[in-house]
């Protein structure tokens, strides 16, 4: 079950640097989640929010997921700009292979998100990051059962980073911009963007890890998704869940 983990304790148990291992670690002692994410303003500079500073981030309402070693955490902010996204995952040994943006990075490692402004579970946007920060980001015309994707669609004006953590046991952090114009390029999507406090959209997070790396990609395969997925699919717009911006 998708667990909770106030950013204020995030920041408290970081063990140092970008890690949140050791925090994530205790996600699943502190109860269920509340079906939603609560998305604040950002305050800061573009330059501190990618470049991951824990001080500038530790006001974002954070979600959590998984099982150790391989736990994963999110958090959201909004801006001028637009929206930005954080996973921590907690990981000893991330690998990548692929070296070029839309390559099939589910294939490999990847964190992902899936995000529906008018909630209609048509025309979303998923952004894939590898632990290398390349990047695959695509338009689902519609999920599940029928699924439909366009790789030759680009999220206008993305920006990502990534960070490995210099904390033992190890792990990752993968920070984007989604600037409002990205999503302007939604077609037949229409919601107010910027968003207005109070305005709420629809989205999933996942994870995606191969404990054996390229040898032996498919044991033991991790497919973890914050709002769970009746099959091992992500592309299920019906278990989206709700961001609220305030």
């Amino acid at each position: 079950m998708p667990m909770t983990l106030p950013a204020s304790q995030l920041a408290l148990l970081a063990s140092g640097g970008l890690g949140l291992a050791g925090a994530l670690g205790m996600a699943g002692a502190l109860g269920q989640q509340p079906a939603r994410l609560r998305v604040t303003v950002a305050t800061n500079a573009p330059r501190q929010l990618l470049a991951g500073d824990e001080t500038v981030w530790s006001s974002a309402a954070a979600i959590g997921w998984g099982e150790p070693p391989y736990t994963t955490g999110f958090r959201a902010l909004w801006s001028a700009e637009g929206l930005w996204i954080r996973f921590d995952a907690a990981d000893p040994s991330p690998w990548h292979s692929y070296s070029h943006r839309d390559a099939p990075l589910w294939e490999e490692e990847v964190v992902e998100i899936s995000i529906d402004p008018d909630g209609d579970g048509r025309n979303y946007a998923e952004i894939e990051i590898s632990p290398a920060n390349v990047v695959c980001d695509l338009l689902m015309l519609r999920g599940d059962p029928d699924k439909q994707g366009d790789l030759g669609w680009d999220f206008d004006g993305l920006r990502t980073a990534v960070h490995p953590w210099d904390i033992q046991g190890g792990g990752w952090t993968a920070i984007a911009l989604l600037p409002w114009e990205g999503f302007a390029a939604l077609p037949e999507t229409e919601v107010r963007l910027p968003p207005l406090a109070g305005d709420s959209w629809r989205f999933n997070v996942f994870r995606i890890k191969r404990p054996h790396g390229p040898a032996d990609p498919q044991r033991d395969l991790v497919l973890a998704a914050w709002s769970a997925v009746p099959a091992e699919s992500f592309h299920v717009p019906e278990v989206f869940r709700t961001m609220v911006f305030e």
